[in-house]
């Protein structure tokens, strides 16, 4: 169910991908293109997110990501470095009639991003990311957490991603990745 799963996943990632290139271009012929990019120096947003390809029995979690542009990085593309707090929560049940038990798995996560500079698409803010994580998980059942298989302690992050924005201080977000959901979609709301 995993992989069939994930496989949806990342045909509708290339799905939202295309769609954002898509609509980027339509309103790039309308009207003149800006020259500064969405996400740059001091940028700060938050907001909700949606995971798909999730852990155990969890078909999706609810989360939320903040992030903030530290560094500029002329030297690197003209790319810009964010730090990101992700986190996000699953909750499942799972068992039989003699044994069952339920899961709550709360991944929070810091990743430095990498945000590229593309030349003419100000609106689009694709980026990678590296972290560390922590998994806070709590199990129980009818024997305890006996049997469980699911334990707290330190993840690796790994993800892929990116925003378009709709208008200045909105924006779409989807990532994909290692250390939480394979995919998360949501919306970000800029701060700063």
């Amino acid at each position: 169910m995993r992989s069939t799963l994930s496989s949806s996943a990342s045909k509708l990632l290339a799905a939202v991908v295309c769609i954002a290139v898509t609509a980027q271009s339509a309103v790039a012929q309308a009207k003149p293109a800006a020259t500064t990019p969405a996400f740059g120096m001091g940028y700060t947003d938050i907001g909700p997110t949606v995971g798909l390809g999730g852990l155990g029995g969890a078909s999706a979690d609810f989360g939320g990501r903040f992030e903030h542009a530290i560094k500029a990085l002329p030297d690197m593309g003209n790319g810009m470095l964010g730090i990101q707090v992700a986190a996000e929560y699953y909750s499942w049940s799972t068992g039989n009639s003699l044994f069952n038990y339920s899961v709550k798995y709360i991944p929070i996560g810091v990743t430095a991003n990498y945000h590229f500079n593309i030349a003419g698409q100000p609106k689009f803010d694709p980026f990678v990311g590296l972290g560390l994580g922590y998994n806070v998980v709590t199990c129980s059942g009818n024997f305890g957490n006996l049997g469980c298989g699911y334990s707290s302690g330190i993840y690796f992050v790994g993800r892929a991603g990116a925003r378009y924005f709709f208008a200045p201080k909105m924006a779409g977000y989807a990532d994909v990745g290692a250390g939480g959901a394979t995919l998360n979609v949501g919306l970000m709301f800029k701060l700063m």
